[in-house]
């Protein structure tokens, strides 16, 4: 029987060995890496996505802010509510005042508008929010990063910087046909990378008569303090004049990306499985051809006293090796292709677009590399047990 520090020994001279004879199988060992690389690839390309999605619009909002909506409305395009309501809203000793001392809330519209993506000659939908004066200070987060707000009653347009960048014709001085009249540009404003980003803003009244609405499809509102919520939500609720839900504005907001992450992350799952088993019927297939290979050299090593355990370590080790060295390249690739790749998708909750940049995050990449080091062991297991149980006599006389 082999003491134990003699086993280790051989375990780690074995494996040396087998790692330095790479080399000599570079075409087959290129099999399992490229194919674990394409699994890792799309995995954490498409999980970026959804990562990138869940970021924009999960940083949307903050939780001192509350956001007002009709009940049974599950996103701001289908709710409605009256200016009576709204003033109503805006009146409760929960809501913050503003430096005018009027009380820190914004009524809001929103409507659909076409815009056309760059490089496409068709429309493409996009969020037009009308906001009250105040939603500036209500949103200390926004800042205007070219040109100037627009002015009360005017047709004047601010633009978010993602959808600048998706969409064409949204520069400053530029002029959108929306219902018959004109809008200008006047400036481009960042919020912090949030959803907010792929809008267009304007004066509310203004949205309200060109699009010949008369209420409000939300309202806005800064909170004396986070604890306030719970008493505010309470009173609109049991109000009878009213019949409206509350949230906090970030958890309204990270809410709308549920349904379409989770879709995202179930088709990623479906396809990183398929394509997993592929990669591991070429690792399997890689593998075994690696042993029959070694068959007559793990045979001299048996006669020279090395026992089953070095055996299958070799083999094990050299299956993770070009595992880990296929999840690198995979994960390496998703990196430099999407990490910060800017796209637009129909947002959730409405029909309109979302501009948003792929987030490869360092938990997505160590999730691809698990994947890949799980498919070089299974791949490696079946082959390295068959190599272990090579008679001797038998391995000898290979040729």
């Amino acid at each position: 029987m082999i003491e134990l520090p003699n086993a280790f020994r051989q375990v780690r001279e074995i494996v040396w060995m087998n790692l330095q004879s790479i080399p000599q199988r570079w075409g087959a060992s290129l099999v399992i890496v490229v194919g674990i690389a394409g699994v890792v690839a799309v995995l954490v390309a498409m999980l970026s996505m959804s990562a990138g999605l869940t970021r924009t619009l999960g940083t949307t909002g903050r939780v001192d802010r509350a956001i007002v909506l009709r009940a049974g409305s599950n996103a701001e395009l289908s709710s409605f509510l009256d200016r009576a309501l709204v003033t109503l809203i805006k009146q409760d000793p929960a809501i913050a005042r503003g430096r005018d001392g009027l009380p820190l809330a914004s009524g809001e519209i929103i409507v659909i508008t076409e815009v056309a993506r760059k490089g496409e000659s068709g429309g493409t939908n996009v969020t037009l929010r009308g906001v009250e004066p105040n939603a500036f200070e209500l949103r200390p987060e926004l800042t205007l990063v070219q040109g100037r707000r627009f002015r009360p009653g005017l047709q004047e347009l601010l633009v978010g910087v993602a959808a600048q960048r998706q969409f064409a014709g949204l520069e400053v001085g530029r002029t959108l046909r929306f219902k018959g009249s004109d809008w200008r540009i006047v400036g481009v404003f960042e919020s912090d990378g949030d959803g907010h980003e792929s809008e267009l803003w304007a004066d509310t009244e203004s949205v309200q008569n060109a699009f010949d609405r008369s209420g409000y499809s939300s309202v806005l509102a800064q909170m004396t303090s986070v604890a306030a919520f719970d008493g505010f939500r309470e009173r609109l609720k049991n109000d009878p004049q009213l019949t409206v839900d509350v949230e906090p504005e970030l958890e309204y907001f990270s809410k709308q990306s549920e349904t379409l992450t989770f879709l995202i992350g179930l088709l990623t799952n479906v396809i990183t499985v398929i394509m997993a088993i592929g990669a591991l019927f070429g690792a399997l297939n890689t593998m075994y051809s690696a042993v029959s290979a070694r068959t007559r050299e793990i045979g001299t090593l048996r006669a020279l006293g090395f026992g089953r355990l070095p055996v299958i370590a070799s083999v094990m080790a050299e299956a993770l090796v070009l595992a880990v060295a296929g999840g690198l390249l995979g994960a390496l690739l998703a990196y430099l292709m999407f990490n910060g790749y800017s796209v637009s998708t129909l947002s959730p909750g409405s029909f309109t677009q979302v501009a948003f940049n792929f987030a490869v995050t360092p938990a997505l990449l160590a999730q691809g590399l698990a994947w890949a080091l799980l498919i070089g062991f299974l791949g490696g297991l079946m082959p390295a047990l068959r190599a272990a149980r090579i008679p001797v006599t038998e391995a000898l006389r290979a040729t």
